[in-house]
């Protein structure tokens, strides 16, 4: 028997049970590729926009930063728009400060939206595979009762065997959803430290070389 034929057998013999623990498998992998791809995506993005503008920063071209800004669709772009907004009416430190804490709002929830579903997934497959596993058991005890004593023993360990894969099978799925949602939250929190860096650079920036700048 091939490494296919075994597979094939393999969900064949864990029942109904399988079904749902396929679809939460493949819910949590579209997940987890669209949050790596978007993460990945406002990593490149936020760092080809701190590397063009920040030289314009410490050049004091306020305007051509802010339409750079505007226009872009970068995480950074929100904080550094905010704070040249504010930078129209204020040079308060606190005041750019609270302005660029609001565009935070906004972005850290994209950042992390959905990630936290591979977590409740990881949880959710691991009593689905261990509900299907205990139905199998209750269904192979009520077929031994039925047999002859010298099968029982044959037929109880096959059963039981074949019981187990429904928890094998969703331990396989809720380990990798651990550490894929582990590593998504890690970078997510990498591109946070990463904007709350670039805020302080700006807020630190504008205090310098903006007396009286005007966007």
């Amino acid at each position: 028997m091939n490494a296919f034929q075994t597979a094939v057998k393999f969900f064949q013999d864990c029942g109904l049970f399988i079904y749902p623990s396929l679809l939460i498998m493949a819910l949590g992998l579209s997940i987890a590729i669209e949050r790596f791809m978007f993460l990945q995506r406002a990593r490149r993005e936020n760092s080809a926009l701190w590397t063009q503008v920040q030289p314009m920063l410490q050049q004091s071209q306020w305007k051509e930063v802010y339409g750079i800004a505007s226009k872009s669709d970068a995480a950074l772009a929100k904080l550094v728009a905010n704070g040249l907004q504010r930078l129209q009416t204020s040079r308060k430190r606190e005041d750019l400060d609270a302005a660029m804490e609001e565009g935070m709002m906004e972005i850290v929830p994209r950042l992390e939206k959905r990630t936290h579903y591979l977590a409740t997934f990881a949880n959710v497959i691991t009593l689905v595979g261990l509900l299907g596993t205990i139905m199998g058991l209750i269904k192979a005890f009520t077929a031994v009762a039925q047999v002859n004593p010298a099968e029982k023993a044959e037929l109880l360990s096959a059963s039981i065997s074949i019981a187990m894969n429904n928890t094998a099978f969703a331990l396989m799925v809720a380990i990798p959803f651990l550490l894929i949602h582990a590593f998504l939250s890690a970078r997510t929190s990498e591109i946070v430290d990463g904007l709350e860096a670039a805020k302080i650079s700006f807020l630190n920036l504008v205090q310098r070389l903006a007396p009286e700048a005007k966007v």
